[in-house]
């Protein structure tokens, strides 16, 4: 158990800004197999975006309260996913060759796609929020709370599909570089799908068919483009595939 839990310490210490223990070993190999609780941090994200959102929604407009909420999500990681999809938006977008998009990514700097890509990602994650929340509260709490795990189950699944696709360990992300197991992967599914408990079961079906829909195009896309996928195409999915859910969520209320 101490071992588990010192992976999952070191998941949360790489994929957000909280603290961790003083006595947690960050050794590389112990970083790859940590990324099995990746959606399990992802219900940090959820909590604290949820607590946000319903501390603020008891005083604030609706749309204030939504801001606030994905702002906490974002501090929470130091946007380290939106970080992600603004490089790969610049990549895939400027980028003709495989070395040209890798080269771009690599970047620190954002590009035109980038910015673009970064403001319609937050407006629909505002916009859809909002109108979940449009008449009650819970909503947008389950859906916050559902998003976060689930959309990196995504990208766990595409480390589990997919080689590396940089030849050099200079990036950021290339500790965790590594394709899990079948147990790994078990335990991710088990925690990025146990939250859609708190959905329909239409909202729940839908949910899984849009998470499902952006890993395949996620899939095609990456490994036609790069031949694989960096922590940036992660971030990328991640991002894209929590939008999907909230408006997977927002579909199901159609078919009501």
């Amino acid at each position: 158990m101490r071992a588990q839990l010192e992976l999952f310490f070191i998941a949360v210490a790489f994929f957000t800004r909280l603290p961790v223990p003083g006595w947690v070993d960050f050794a590389p190999d112990k970083l790859g197999r940590a990324a099995r609780f990746l959606p399990l941090v992802g219900w940090l994200v959820g909590l604290a975006g949820a607590a946000a959102y319903g501390l603020a929604a008891q005083c604030l407009p609706i749309d204030v309260a939504v801001v606030l909420a994905m702002a906490a999500t974002i501090r929470l990681t130091g946007a380290f996913h939106e970080d992600g999809w603004a490089d790969t938006c610049d990549g895939l977008g400027g980028g003709w060759t495989r070395e040209q998009v890798l080269a771009i990514m690599k970047d620190s700097r954002i590009g035109s796609y980038g910015a673009i890509g970064l403001v319609l990602l937050l407006l629909a994650k505002f916009l859809a929020l909002a109108d979940l929340g449009a008449e009650e509260d819970y909503p947008v709490i389950a859906a916050l709370l559902v998003a976060h795990p689930l959309s990196r189950l995504v990208a766990v699944a595409l480390m589990a599909n997919l080689d590396y696709a940089r030849s050099d360990d200079s990036a950021k992300s290339a500790p965790v570089a590594r394709r899990p197991d079948a147990a790994e992967l078990g335990v991710a599914t088990l925690a990025g799908v146990l939250p859609l408990l708190l959905l329909s079961p239409r909202e729940a079906l839908l949910v899984l068919g849009a998470s499902l829909a952006v890993f395949i195009l996620a899939r095609r896309t990456f490994l036609r483009r790069l031949g694989g996928y960096t922590g940036d195409c992660l971030g990328a999915a991640q991002q894209v595939a929590e939008v999907a859910i909230y408006l997977g969520i927002l579909a199901a209320w159609s078919f009501t």
